[in-house]
Protein backbone atom coordinates (compact mmCIF):
# COMPACT_ATOMS: atom_id res chain seq x y z
CA UNK A 1 0.00 0.00 0.00
CA UNK A 2 2.90 2.53 0.58
CA UNK A 3 4.62 1.85 -2.13
CA UNK A 4 1.04 2.68 -4.13
CA UNK A 5 1.19 5.96 -2.44
CA UNK A 6 4.46 6.60 -3.10
CA UNK A 7 4.01 6.13 -7.50
CA UNK A 8 0.72 7.69 -6.94
CA UNK A 9 2.61 10.95 -5.60
CA UNK A 10 5.92 10.43 -7.46
CA UNK A 11 5.34 13.10 -10.84
CA UNK A 12 4.64 15.46 -7.51
CA UNK A 13 7.97 14.90 -6.44
CA UNK A 14 9.89 15.01 -10.18
CA UNK A 15 8.03 18.37 -11.09
CA UNK A 16 7.85 20.15 -8.56
CA UNK A 17 11.15 22.34 -7.63
CA UNK A 18 12.35 24.73 -5.13
CA UNK A 19 14.48 28.07 -4.84
CA UNK A 20 17.64 25.86 -5.47
CA UNK A 21 16.60 23.97 -8.29
CA UNK A 22 14.63 26.46 -9.75
CA UNK A 23 17.97 28.72 -9.90
CA UNK A 24 20.49 25.46 -11.15
CA UNK A 25 17.95 25.46 -13.79
CA UNK A 26 17.91 28.84 -14.92
CA UNK A 27 21.92 28.74 -14.63
CA UNK A 28 21.80 26.64 -18.23
CA UNK A 29 19.63 28.55 -19.86
CA UNK A 30 20.29 30.09 -23.45
CA UNK A 31 21.45 33.26 -22.18
CA UNK A 32 24.04 32.06 -20.32
CA UNK A 33 25.06 29.33 -22.86
CA UNK A 34 25.11 32.14 -25.31
CA UNK A 35 27.58 34.42 -22.89
CA UNK A 36 29.62 31.00 -21.95
CA UNK A 37 29.96 30.43 -26.30
CA UNK A 38 31.21 33.80 -26.05
CA UNK A 39 34.06 32.99 -23.15
CA UNK A 40 34.91 30.26 -25.37
CA UNK A 41 35.02 32.32 -28.41
CA UNK A 42 37.29 35.02 -27.21
CA UNK A 43 40.04 32.28 -25.42
CA UNK A 44 39.58 29.95 -29.44
CA UNK A 45 41.01 33.61 -30.94
CA UNK A 46 43.04 34.64 -28.31
CA UNK A 47 44.88 30.68 -28.94
CA UNK A 48 45.00 31.77 -32.69
CA UNK A 49 46.39 35.24 -32.38
CA UNK A 50 49.82 33.64 -30.14
CA UNK A 51 49.57 30.79 -33.29
CA UNK A 52 49.98 33.45 -35.53
CA UNK A 53 53.52 34.90 -33.80
CA UNK A 54 55.12 31.17 -34.58
CA UNK A 55 57.40 30.75 -37.34
CA UNK A 56 55.35 30.30 -40.28
CA UNK A 57 56.13 27.69 -43.31
CA UNK A 58 54.62 28.36 -46.54
CA UNK A 59 55.47 26.48 -49.60
CA UNK A 60 53.97 27.24 -53.68
CA UNK A 61 54.55 26.99 -57.45
CA UNK A 62 54.03 28.55 -60.22
CA UNK A 63 54.51 27.40 -64.03
CA UNK A 64 55.61 30.34 -66.37
CA UNK A 65 55.59 30.35 -70.31
CA UNK A 66 57.41 33.42 -72.26
CA UNK A 67 57.21 34.00 -76.44
CA UNK A 68 60.46 35.40 -76.54
CA UNK A 69 63.37 33.40 -74.61
CA UNK A 70 66.60 34.81 -73.29
CA UNK A 71 69.45 33.60 -71.03
CA UNK A 72 67.14 35.23 -68.10
CA UNK A 73 63.77 33.73 -69.07
CA UNK A 74 63.08 30.49 -70.32
CA UNK A 75 60.24 29.45 -72.93
CA UNK A 76 59.00 28.12 -69.55
CA UNK A 77 59.19 26.18 -66.83
CA UNK A 78 58.62 25.90 -63.07
CA UNK A 79 59.57 27.04 -59.88
CA UNK A 80 58.58 25.35 -55.99
CA UNK A 81 59.47 27.05 -53.45
CA UNK A 82 59.69 27.27 -49.48
CA UNK A 83 59.10 29.82 -47.49
CA UNK A 84 60.16 30.41 -43.14
CA UNK A 85 58.98 33.65 -41.13
CA UNK A 86 59.32 35.01 -38.09
CA UNK A 87 58.38 37.65 -36.57
CA UNK A 88 61.31 39.46 -34.16
CA UNK A 89 59.94 42.70 -33.13
CA UNK A 90 56.43 44.74 -34.03
CA UNK A 91 56.95 47.75 -31.71
CA UNK A 92 55.70 45.92 -29.05
CA UNK A 93 52.73 45.47 -30.77
CA UNK A 94 52.67 41.72 -29.78
CA UNK A 95 52.70 42.76 -26.10
CA UNK A 96 49.97 44.68 -25.59
CA UNK A 97 47.61 42.41 -27.95
CA UNK A 98 48.39 39.36 -25.87
CA UNK A 99 47.68 41.93 -22.78
CA UNK A 100 44.50 43.11 -24.42
CA UNK A 101 43.32 39.65 -25.34
CA UNK A 102 44.08 38.45 -21.26
CA UNK A 103 42.06 41.00 -20.07
CA UNK A 104 38.93 40.65 -23.06
CA UNK A 105 39.17 37.00 -21.43
CA UNK A 106 39.09 38.08 -17.97
CA UNK A 107 36.23 40.77 -18.72
CA UNK A 108 34.14 38.01 -20.23
CA UNK A 109 34.04 35.56 -17.37
CA UNK A 110 33.29 38.39 -15.50
CA UNK A 111 30.20 38.83 -17.30
CA UNK A 112 29.23 35.08 -17.48
CA UNK A 113 29.66 35.34 -13.61
CA UNK A 114 27.14 38.54 -13.75
CA UNK A 115 24.53 37.25 -15.75
CA UNK A 116 24.62 34.28 -13.72
CA UNK A 117 24.08 36.19 -10.78
CA UNK A 118 21.44 38.55 -12.29
CA UNK A 119 19.31 35.37 -13.05
CA UNK A 120 19.70 33.92 -9.83
CA UNK A 121 18.20 36.90 -8.51
CA UNK A 122 15.66 36.90 -10.77
CA UNK A 123 14.92 33.97 -9.85
CA UNK A 124 14.79 34.63 -6.43
CA UNK A 125 12.02 37.64 -6.94
CA UNK A 126 10.01 35.54 -8.94
CA UNK A 127 9.82 32.29 -6.44
CA UNK A 128 9.06 34.96 -3.97
CA UNK A 129 6.61 37.16 -5.52
CA UNK A 130 5.01 33.41 -6.25
CA UNK A 131 4.70 32.84 -2.68
CA UNK A 132 3.51 36.15 -1.65
CA UNK A 133 0.61 35.79 -3.70
CA UNK A 134 -0.17 32.08 -3.29
CA UNK A 135 -0.61 33.70 0.44
CA UNK A 136 -2.65 36.21 -0.61
CA UNK A 137 -5.12 33.88 -2.80
CA UNK A 138 -5.23 31.66 0.37
CA UNK A 139 -6.22 34.51 2.18
CA UNK A 140 -8.72 35.79 0.10
CA UNK A 141 -10.14 32.27 -0.25
CA UNK A 142 -10.74 31.82 3.34
CA UNK A 143 -12.35 35.73 3.28
CA UNK A 144 -14.70 34.34 0.82
CA UNK A 145 -15.22 31.55 2.67
CA UNK A 146 -16.68 33.40 5.59
CA UNK A 147 -18.42 35.73 3.57
CA UNK A 148 -20.36 33.22 2.26
CA UNK A 149 -21.04 31.36 5.59
CA UNK A 150 -21.92 34.20 6.99
CA UNK A 151 -23.99 35.21 3.83
CA UNK A 152 -26.04 31.86 3.86
CA UNK A 153 -26.83 32.74 7.54
CA UNK A 154 -27.93 35.99 6.60
CA UNK A 155 -30.32 34.69 4.07
CA UNK A 156 -31.57 32.32 6.92
CA UNK A 157 -33.19 35.13 8.88
CA UNK A 158 -34.42 36.96 5.49
CA UNK A 159 -36.32 33.88 5.08
CA UNK A 160 -37.93 34.02 8.23
CA UNK A 161 -38.18 38.06 8.35
CA UNK A 162 -35.70 38.46 10.83
CA UNK A 163 -33.07 40.41 8.76
CA UNK A 164 -33.75 42.61 5.38
CA UNK A 165 -32.31 41.83 1.96
CA UNK A 166 -30.32 45.20 1.98
CA UNK A 167 -28.03 43.76 4.78
CA UNK A 168 -27.34 39.81 2.54
CA UNK A 169 -26.96 42.13 -0.97
CA UNK A 170 -24.13 43.95 0.64
CA UNK A 171 -22.56 40.71 1.47
CA UNK A 172 -23.16 39.05 -1.89
CA UNK A 173 -21.57 41.90 -3.28
CA UNK A 174 -18.45 41.92 -0.99
CA UNK A 175 -18.42 37.82 -2.41
CA UNK A 176 -18.47 39.22 -6.17
CA UNK A 177 -15.82 41.59 -5.42
CA UNK A 178 -13.75 39.54 -3.84
CA UNK A 179 -13.96 36.56 -6.61
CA UNK A 180 -12.68 39.09 -8.78
CA UNK A 181 -10.09 40.44 -6.53
CA UNK A 182 -9.38 36.09 -6.50
CA UNK A 183 -9.31 35.81 -10.15
CA UNK A 184 -6.86 38.85 -10.46
CA UNK A 185 -4.77 37.44 -8.24
CA UNK A 186 -4.82 33.79 -10.52
CA UNK A 187 -3.92 35.53 -13.22
CA UNK A 188 -0.81 37.38 -11.47
CA UNK A 189 0.50 34.12 -10.41
CA UNK A 190 0.32 32.81 -13.92
CA UNK A 191 2.13 35.49 -14.93
CA UNK A 192 5.09 35.07 -13.10
CA UNK A 193 4.94 31.09 -13.99
CA UNK A 194 4.98 31.78 -17.19
CA UNK A 195 8.03 34.47 -16.73
CA UNK A 196 10.05 31.87 -14.27
CA UNK A 197 9.45 29.47 -17.13
CA UNK A 198 10.95 31.57 -19.81
CA UNK A 199 14.18 32.45 -17.18
CA UNK A 200 14.89 28.87 -16.67
CA UNK A 201 13.76 27.13 -20.02
CA UNK A 202 11.33 25.03 -18.70
CA UNK A 203 7.77 24.55 -17.31
CA UNK A 204 7.87 24.91 -13.53
CA UNK A 205 6.03 23.85 -10.28
CA UNK A 206 6.86 25.50 -7.09
CA UNK A 207 7.33 24.05 -4.06
CA UNK A 208 7.39 26.08 -0.73
CA UNK A 209 9.90 26.30 2.12
CA UNK A 210 13.25 27.65 0.60
CA UNK A 211 14.49 30.91 2.33
CA UNK A 212 18.07 33.13 2.10
CA UNK A 213 20.48 32.33 4.63
CA UNK A 214 20.88 34.97 7.22
CA UNK A 215 23.96 37.38 6.15
CA UNK A 216 26.47 39.22 8.05
CA UNK A 217 25.57 43.03 7.69
CA UNK A 218 27.98 45.64 8.49
CA UNK A 219 27.85 49.26 7.00
CA UNK A 220 31.58 48.47 6.13
CA UNK A 221 30.51 46.08 2.86
CA UNK A 222 31.73 47.03 -0.29
CA UNK A 223 30.18 46.23 -3.59
CA UNK A 224 32.74 43.73 -5.22
CA UNK A 225 30.31 42.95 -8.36
CA UNK A 226 31.37 40.84 -11.39
CA UNK A 227 29.87 43.19 -13.47
CA UNK A 228 31.92 46.19 -12.31
CA UNK A 229 34.78 43.73 -12.70
CA UNK A 230 34.07 43.12 -15.78
CA UNK A 231 33.90 47.05 -16.47
CA UNK A 232 37.18 46.95 -15.08
CA UNK A 233 38.90 44.68 -17.26
CA UNK A 234 37.02 45.91 -20.40
CA UNK A 235 39.10 49.50 -19.67
CA UNK A 236 42.29 47.88 -18.91
CA UNK A 237 41.85 46.05 -22.66
CA UNK A 238 41.57 49.39 -24.44
CA UNK A 239 44.34 50.62 -22.74
CA UNK A 240 46.21 47.78 -24.39
CA UNK A 241 44.53 48.81 -27.09
CA UNK A 242 45.49 52.09 -27.51
CA UNK A 243 49.08 51.12 -26.96
CA UNK A 244 48.70 48.81 -30.03
CA UNK A 245 48.11 52.03 -32.01
CA UNK A 246 50.88 53.35 -30.81
CA UNK A 247 53.69 50.72 -32.13
CA UNK A 248 53.18 52.04 -35.18
CA UNK A 249 55.26 54.49 -34.56
CA UNK A 250 58.11 52.01 -33.95
CA UNK A 251 60.27 50.02 -36.37
CA UNK A 252 59.44 46.59 -37.46
CA UNK A 253 61.95 43.13 -38.05
CA UNK A 254 61.18 40.32 -39.53
CA UNK A 255 63.17 37.27 -40.28
CA UNK A 256 62.65 35.29 -43.54
CA UNK A 257 64.41 32.23 -45.58
CA UNK A 258 63.03 31.12 -48.79
CA UNK A 259 64.00 27.84 -50.49
CA UNK A 260 63.66 27.88 -54.64
CA UNK A 261 63.67 25.06 -56.57
CA UNK A 262 63.23 25.68 -60.26
CA UNK A 263 62.80 23.31 -63.56
CA UNK A 264 63.67 25.68 -66.56
CA UNK A 265 62.92 24.52 -70.19
CA UNK A 266 65.13 26.41 -72.77
CA UNK A 267 64.52 25.91 -76.99
CA UNK A 268 67.64 27.17 -77.39
CA UNK A 269 70.13 24.57 -76.39
CA UNK A 270 72.70 26.53 -75.92
CA UNK A 271 71.81 28.74 -73.23
CA UNK A 272 73.31 27.11 -70.04
CA UNK A 273 71.45 26.59 -67.03
CA UNK A 274 73.54 27.90 -64.00
CA UNK A 275 71.67 26.15 -61.08
CA UNK A 276 68.44 24.54 -60.30
CA UNK A 277 67.77 26.03 -56.64
CA UNK A 278 68.93 28.66 -54.44
CA UNK A 279 68.59 29.56 -50.64
CA UNK A 280 67.61 33.04 -49.66
CA UNK A 281 68.02 34.33 -46.17
CA UNK A 282 67.12 37.88 -45.45
CA UNK A 283 66.62 39.82 -42.52
CA UNK A 284 64.12 42.78 -42.75
CA UNK A 285 63.25 45.96 -41.17
CA UNK A 286 60.28 48.24 -42.34
CA UNK A 287 59.39 51.83 -40.67
CA UNK A 288 56.53 54.43 -41.10
CA UNK A 289 58.17 57.46 -40.74
CA UNK A 290 55.87 59.71 -42.26
CA UNK A 291 51.86 58.60 -43.05
CA UNK A 292 50.43 62.23 -42.18
CA UNK A 293 50.04 61.63 -38.52
CA UNK A 294 47.42 58.57 -39.28
CA UNK A 295 49.29 56.46 -36.49
CA UNK A 296 48.81 59.31 -34.00
CA UNK A 297 45.14 59.71 -34.82
CA UNK A 298 44.63 56.21 -34.22
CA UNK A 299 46.09 56.05 -31.33
CA UNK A 300 44.35 59.40 -29.97
CA UNK A 301 41.03 57.77 -31.10
CA UNK A 302 41.76 54.60 -28.54
CA UNK A 303 43.10 56.37 -25.77
CA UNK A 304 39.79 58.86 -25.78
CA UNK A 305 37.89 55.31 -26.06
CA UNK A 306 39.97 54.43 -22.54
CA UNK A 307 39.15 57.10 -21.09
CA UNK A 308 35.10 57.43 -21.95
CA UNK A 309 35.31 53.94 -20.81
CA UNK A 310 37.22 54.96 -17.45
CA UNK A 311 34.84 57.83 -16.43
CA UNK A 312 32.06 55.11 -16.94
CA UNK A 313 33.73 52.51 -14.61
CA UNK A 314 34.41 55.05 -12.10
CA UNK A 315 30.17 55.94 -12.23
CA UNK A 316 28.94 52.49 -12.38
CA UNK A 317 31.34 51.50 -9.29
CA UNK A 318 30.17 54.44 -7.23
CA UNK A 319 26.42 53.61 -8.15
CA UNK A 320 26.83 49.67 -7.03
CA UNK A 321 28.45 51.10 -3.58
CA UNK A 322 25.23 53.35 -3.29
CA UNK A 323 22.85 50.31 -3.99
CA UNK A 324 24.62 48.19 -1.75
CA UNK A 325 24.02 51.02 0.87
CA UNK A 326 20.48 51.29 -0.48
CA UNK A 327 19.96 47.74 -0.44
CA UNK A 328 21.20 47.70 3.18
CA UNK A 329 18.73 50.15 4.58
CA UNK A 330 15.89 48.78 2.93
CA UNK A 331 16.78 45.69 4.75
CA UNK A 332 16.56 47.05 7.59
CA UNK A 333 13.10 48.63 6.69
CA UNK A 334 12.42 45.39 5.95
CA UNK A 335 12.62 43.81 9.39
CA UNK A 336 11.06 46.99 10.80
CA UNK A 337 8.33 46.36 8.30
CA UNK A 338 7.63 42.28 9.21
CA UNK A 339 7.28 43.31 13.45
CA UNK A 340 4.59 45.74 12.38
CA UNK A 341 2.92 43.50 10.48
CA UNK A 342 2.89 40.24 12.51
CA UNK A 343 1.09 43.75 15.52
CA UNK A 344 -1.16 44.23 12.71
CA UNK A 345 -2.15 40.91 12.37
CA UNK A 346 -2.52 40.11 15.79
CA UNK A 347 -4.82 43.53 16.40
CA UNK A 348 -6.62 43.02 13.19
CA UNK A 349 -8.12 39.20 14.51
CA UNK A 350 -8.27 40.77 17.61
CA UNK A 351 -11.03 43.08 16.77
CA UNK A 352 -12.57 41.02 13.80
CA UNK A 353 -13.11 38.27 16.49
CA UNK A 354 -14.88 41.03 19.13
CA UNK A 355 -16.53 42.51 16.11
CA UNK A 356 -18.10 39.45 15.02
CA UNK A 357 -19.40 38.50 17.95
CA UNK A 358 -21.26 41.66 18.38
CA UNK A 359 -22.53 41.46 14.87
CA UNK A 360 -23.93 38.17 15.65
CA UNK A 361 -25.46 39.59 18.67
CA UNK A 362 -27.00 42.21 16.73
CA UNK A 363 -24.83 44.95 18.18
CA UNK A 364 -23.15 46.14 15.06
CA UNK A 365 -24.22 46.91 11.31
CA UNK A 366 -22.54 44.61 8.77
CA UNK A 367 -20.67 47.23 7.05
CA UNK A 368 -18.37 47.13 10.29
CA UNK A 369 -18.68 43.15 9.86
CA UNK A 370 -17.52 43.25 6.65
CA UNK A 371 -14.42 45.67 7.40
CA UNK A 372 -13.57 43.57 10.16
CA UNK A 373 -13.18 40.63 8.20
CA UNK A 374 -11.27 42.22 5.33
CA UNK A 375 -8.77 43.79 7.45
CA UNK A 376 -8.11 40.95 9.15
CA UNK A 377 -7.33 38.76 6.00
CA UNK A 378 -5.41 41.89 4.66
CA UNK A 379 -3.18 41.85 7.35
CA UNK A 380 -2.25 38.45 6.79
CA UNK A 381 -1.35 38.13 3.80
CA UNK A 382 0.51 41.68 4.11
CA UNK A 383 2.55 39.92 6.74
CA UNK A 384 3.19 37.00 4.55
CA UNK A 385 4.41 39.55 1.79
CA UNK A 386 6.36 41.82 3.91
CA UNK A 387 8.34 38.43 5.14
CA UNK A 388 8.57 36.89 1.47
CA UNK A 389 10.17 41.07 0.84
CA UNK A 390 12.44 40.32 3.54
CA UNK A 391 14.51 37.51 1.88
CA UNK A 392 14.41 39.12 -1.63
CA UNK A 393 16.02 42.12 0.70
CA UNK A 394 18.57 39.28 1.83
CA UNK A 395 19.06 38.16 -1.59
CA UNK A 396 19.52 41.81 -3.03
CA UNK A 397 22.36 42.27 -0.45
CA UNK A 398 24.01 39.39 -1.68
CA UNK A 399 23.96 40.43 -5.40
CA UNK A 400 24.86 44.09 -4.56
CA UNK A 401 28.09 42.72 -2.68
CA UNK A 402 29.30 40.60 -5.40
CA UNK A 403 28.68 37.29 -3.67
CA UNK A 404 27.23 34.02 -5.16
CA UNK A 405 23.68 34.18 -4.76
CA UNK A 406 22.81 30.80 -5.00
CA UNK A 407 24.81 29.83 -2.74
CA UNK A 408 22.92 31.42 0.21
CA UNK A 409 19.85 29.74 -0.79
CA UNK A 410 18.35 26.81 1.92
Amino acid sequence: MKKIYLLFFLPIFLWSQDLSELINISQKNKLIQSSQETVESVKDEYSSVKRSYLPNVSIGTSYQNTNRESQDMPANGYTSYAKVGLTIYDGNKRYNLFKSYKSYIKSSKENLSALKNEVALDVVNYYYQYLTLEAQKDAKQKEIEQLKSEGNRVKNFVDVGSATTDEYDKIESRIQSSIFDLNQIELNIITVLHTLEYVTGQEVSITAGSSIKDININSDMKAQRPDIKSLEYNIEKLKYDARQEKSGYLPKITLDNTYSYYDRNYKDNSIPEEYKDQNVFSVNLSWDIFNFNSTGKKYSARYKEYLSKRSNYEYQKKKADTELKTSLKTYEIGKVKVKAAKASLKAATSVYDSIKSKYQNGLVDNVTFLEALTEKYDALSQLKSSQYDLEINKATIIYYSGKNVGDYVE
